[in-house]
């Protein structure tokens, strides 16, 4: 618009409102040329109210823009229409219907320039049910065959994830676009509609209509996200065949796919590609390369290719993948050395980094190292999310490191995210690891929004504490409360069947899982089944499973009638068990020993040197017991036969004193256990050297009476211990409210170390938490 549309201008002489018509004119001249309209009335121009508003929304002053249009006593569509417009493009959405809906309590008619304005901010605040209601508006007053209101209400309802009426609005389009059709194109292939897809690509190109890169890229990006990998790398195909060049967008989306699929032939075709398009410098391919590296256990590939990327065009995210790949492919030991060195090298590092860092230790049975990273970057200033707390979890339920746990508890409550389901998961998993299967309780009934991870996590820490009839129960609620088991359920269920010698129920759910769920059973589900008839006695009903197997048993399902053979002295079934673990587990000693143990309980004494002969000519050797005792905020780790504690001399009188109360309180050592040839007297001596009885010594000596102790051991806690915390009678020399004895994974630590919370959660950097203590949350009280 210009001076000379506005005729009635000329007799004015104003040159201060030609800053209405200039793209350069600032805010003070926009508020002199205001005061000059209301001095000189104005206002009511149409035209000149909507230059005004149009100058305040450009310099984003939009309580000013919206008070000259409260102030307009008859407002046009085109004032409205302004500030709409001007809202919507500065995000202010919710602002922007607010001004639509006085627009319509003032009766201004509609036109179909505002219409998709509106449409577009009900979009973007996911407000479907305005949306539907502009709708009927578009309907009732026959904008419905405008093609550019109806191709906004199509996104509307993408958005929305409401694909069915996108569909029906599109096919009353008059003239389809190409952004419309590549929108509803990408939908269906996000949720994984291939004929769809193949129907409305068909009819696009009947229209006469080519897709464009971006629509290309929406259906291989919408295959990728929905799982159908094959179809993604076959659009791929397709749009190399018709000519089409991709972009990085397009090839990270395929080297997803292939990465996805285990395809490394295919990826290295794509590699190839990728460099014949000049697109290897691209940050977001390099990303891409080493994430397919990774996903398919090309470790070499995946370390050749960091060495010879140039490391100013790493991105942080080609960074997580890399640290990420190397995790994933058990590389923990490289991924903290190159990490490491980013940080050196001052290369930028985010959230997500030390996530991935902190889950890959935890994970690989780095748990220390977890927990020193997770206060390391609290000094670095990052801000752990609802992502980084339950991946430090782990690291505390699988040491058992109660006080660090409820340390990072109450950092979750600080930080507000207890109420994510990922977390409250966590937390349910990390108190059943750590022996407080109440406190797992409290927190599984907290979650507000479960899902079957939440289900699985407390079904699965019932079943760690030998709880069987608590996690049937839960099994059932969880179909009460309308959530379906999955495969994890049943391996929960099982699991706890077995702790509980419940055979009847586990056959019945063995066979409800494909029956009634269609699930069909996995190694684990195998695994816990042969445990199950294993411990009840019956070898050979779970020898015969074992032969019945639709697939060749991997190491845990011979492992697990090991072990039933060795409850049970079982030689004959022991022997096959034993050969095909040997196979299977060449180097792990842990089956020779199980093994010669059932020799030696049948008094076969040649048998046992002939198999430690065995071991010693491959250069095995029996991994030493272990066992962790937390105390005042140190973990203390103890061996078996250990002499080099400074308390040894007390802990050896304190287990002494404790003999001597047992037999009095009719409990007699059971020597049987000891599998070597010597004297009773002797045998008693080496069942006093366990590593577990040495930690609730430790444990006696250096907490008050009645506190509780816990003690985790790498191997299989010897039956021995365990009347000391089942018996009252036995527990008359034991002063504490309760023992917990738990079986762990060796950490191949030795001696004594300290972990403070203080430290890890303490609050030397803002975003750290005040000291904690051992009590800091105590729901038992």
């Amino acid at each position: 618009m210009t001076r000379q549309a506005l005729p009635f201008l000329e007799n004015l002489n104003t040159p201060i409102l030609h800053c209405l018509y200039s793209a350069i004119a600032s805010l003070s001249q926009t508020r002199q040329a205001h005061a000059y309209i209301l001095k000189t009335g104005l206002l009511g121009d149409t035209h000149l109210s909507t230059r005004l508003i149009s100058r305040y929304a450009n310099h984003h002053s939009f309580v000013e823009a919206d008070l000259v249009l409260r102030s307009i006593s008859d407002p046009s569509i085109s004032s409205f229409s302004t500030l709409i417009y001007a809202l919507n493009k500065s995000n202010l959405f919710t602002q922007s219907l607010n001004v639509f809906s006085r627009m319509l309590s003032h009766g201004v008619l509609l036109d179909t320039h505002v219409l998709p304005n509106v449409v577009k901010a009900c979009g973007k605040l996911s407000a479907l049910k305005f949306g539907r209601e502009i709708h009927c508006i578009v309907c009732k007053y026959g904008f419905d065959s405008d093609s550019v209101v109806q191709a906004s209400l199509v996104h509307l309802y993408l958005k929305s994830d409401r694909i069915r009426n996108a569909r029906n609005v599109f096919e009353r389009l008059p003239e389809g676009d190409v952004v419309t059709y590549g929108a509803l194109l990408s939908a269906y292939a996000r949720k994984g509609c291939v004929n769809e897809v193949k129907e409305i690509f068909s009819g696009m190109q009947s229209y006469g209509l080519e897709p464009n890169v971006v629509s290309w890229n929406g259906m291989i990006t919408g295959f990728n996200q929905s799982g159908n990998y094959v179809e993604a790398v076959v659009m791929f195909q397709e749009m190399h065949s018709k000519g089409f060049q991709p972009d990085h967008i397009t090839i990270s989306s395929v080297l997803s796919a292939v990465g996805d699929m285990e395809r490394f032939n295919i990826g290295i075709q794509v590699l190839c590609y990728v460099i014949k398009l000049g697109l290897l410098h691209c940050k977001f391919v390099i990303s891409a390369l080493i994430d397919m590296f990774g996903k398919c256990a090309c470790a070499g590939d995946l370390m050749k290719a960091f060495e010879e990327t140039n490391e100013e065009l790493m991105d942080v995210g080609a960074r997580n993948a890399l640290l990420t790949a190397l995790s994933r492919n058990d590389l923990v030991d490289v991924a903290m050395e190159v990490f490491e060195r980013f940080r050196v090298r001052g290369r930028e590092l985010n959230v997500v980094s030390w996530t991935s860092m902190i889950a890959g230790c935890s994970q690989n049975g780095k748990d220390i190292e977890a927990l020193e990273l997770f206060r390391e970057m609290q000094s670095a200033g990052v801000k752990p999310n609802s992502v980084t707390i339950p991946c430090l979890l782990p690291a505390c339920g699988n040491i058992a490191a109660l006080v660090h746990g409820k340390a990072a508890h109450g950092f979750a409550l600080r930080t507000g995210i207890t109420a994510d389901v990922h977390v409250g998961s966590a937390l349910v998993d990390m108190y059943a690891k750590c022996g407080r299967i109440r406190l797992s309780r409290l927190c599984f009934d907290r979650i507000p929004n479960k899902n079957s991870v939440c289900w699985n996590a407390i079904m699965g820490g019932y079943a760690m504490h030998g709880k069987a009839n608590e996690a049937i129960d839960i099994f059932h609620l969880m179909q009460q409360k309308g959530h379906k088991p999955d495969f994890v359920s049943f391996s929960c269920v099982l699991s706890a069947c077995s702790q509980g010698g419940l055979t009847e129920q586990g056959w019945q759910f063995f066979n409800s899982m494909y029956e009634d769920y269609g699930i069909e059973a996995k190694m684990e589900h195998y695994s816990c089944m042969v445990n199950l008839l294993g411990r009840s006695g019956k070898l050979e009903e779970a020898y015969t499973m074992i032969k019945q197997m639709p697939f060749e048993p991997h190491a845990c399902v011979w492992g697990a009638l090991l072990s039933s053979c060795r409850l049970h002295n079982n030689i004959r079934l022991g022997e096959i068990a034993a050969r095909n673990l040997f196979e299977l587990e060449p180097n792990n000693p842990g089956n020779y020993i199980l093994l010669s143990n059932i020799y030696a309980s049948k008094a076969m004494w040649d048998e046992v040197d002939a198999v430690r002969d065995v071991m010693r000519s491959r250069g095995m050797k029996k991994n030493p017991g272990c066992s962790w005792i937390e105390i005042k905020n140190q973990v203390h780790i103890l061996l078996a036969g250990d002499k080099s504690n400074p308390q040894m001399t007390e802990i050896i009188e304190k287990l002494h004193k404790l003999s001597l109360e047992m037999k009095k309180a009719g409990y007699l050592p059971n020597t049987n256990l000891v599998l070597q040839d010597v004297n009773e007297q002797d045998k008693e001596q080496i069942l006093c050297g366990h590593s577990e009885k040495l930690a609730v010594a430790l444990g006696l000596l250096n907490t008050p009476p009645g506190s509780p102790l816990q003690i985790i051991k790498n191997l299989r806690i010897c039956d021995l211990s365990l009347p000391c915390s089942s018996s009252d009678a036995q527990r008359k020399g034991i002063k504490t409210s309760e023992l917990l004895l738990k079986p762990a994974a060796l950490l191949g630590l030795q001696g004594t170390f300290t972990l403070k919370p203080k430290e890890i959660f303490g609050a030397s950097v803002p975003l750290q938490c005040p000291p904690m203590s051992v009590d800091l949350i105590n729901f038992e009280k």
